[in-house]
C-alpha cells in the first residue's frame, strides 16, 4: 500500500497552483470543477508518484496558521505534509526563495542522522522537508 495522493484545501486555487509549480517544478494534470458544491481542484504531479490535490470550495475558511511546528499539533487532523528530499539546504532555500515563511531552518531531526526543515506555503500549510535515506526507522 502507499498514498495516492494528500489533498489540500485553499482558499486561491490559481495562486496556490502557482506557486506549488514555481516552488517545487510540479507539473498540473488538467484541472476539474463540480459546480453544484462550488468546488474547483487540479493535481499537482511530482517525482516518485508524488501527487498533491489542490481544492477550493467557495465558502471555505482557513484557521489561524500555527507558528511552529508543535503549536500545530494543538489541532487535530492531518498537520503538514513531509517531503522526503536529497537536499533539504537546497530545497528550504529554494522554497524560501519562492516566498515560503521560515518556520523551522534546517537542523538535525530528532531522529539520528537525519536532516529537516519546517516552511509554510503562502496559506500557512505545513511543509516539512526532510533527507532520511532509507525507510522510517521502526
Amino acid at each position: 500500500m502507499h498514498v495516492d495522493h494528500v489533498g489540500l484545501s485553499v482558499g486561491d486555487l490559481d495562486a496556490q497552483r502557482d506557486w506549488y509549480q514555481r516552488a517545487f517544478g510540479f507539473a498540473t494534470a488538467k484541472p476539474f470543477e463540480i459546480a453544484a458544491v462550488g468546488l474547483r481542484g487540479v493535481f499537482l504531479l511530482g517525482p516518485d508518484d508524488l501527487a498533491i490535490e489542490l481544492l477550493e470550495r467557495r465558502g471555505s475558511t482557513h484557521r489561524t496558521p500555527a507558528t511552529s511546528p508543535p503549536d500545530e499539533l494543538l489541532a487535530q487532523g492531518w498537520g503538514h505534509v513531509c517531503l522526503r528530499v536529497a537536499d533539504v539546504d537546497e530545497v528550504f532555500a529554494r522554497l524560501v526563495d519562492a516566498g515560503a515563511t521560515v518556520v523551522t531552518a534546517p537542523a538535525p531531526a530528532p531522529e539520528p542522522g537525519v536532516r529537516f526543515a519546517f516552511v509554510t506555503d503562502p496559506e500557512g500549510n505545513f511543509i516539512e522537508l526532510l533527507d532520511r535515506e532509507g525507510p522510517v526507522a521502526a
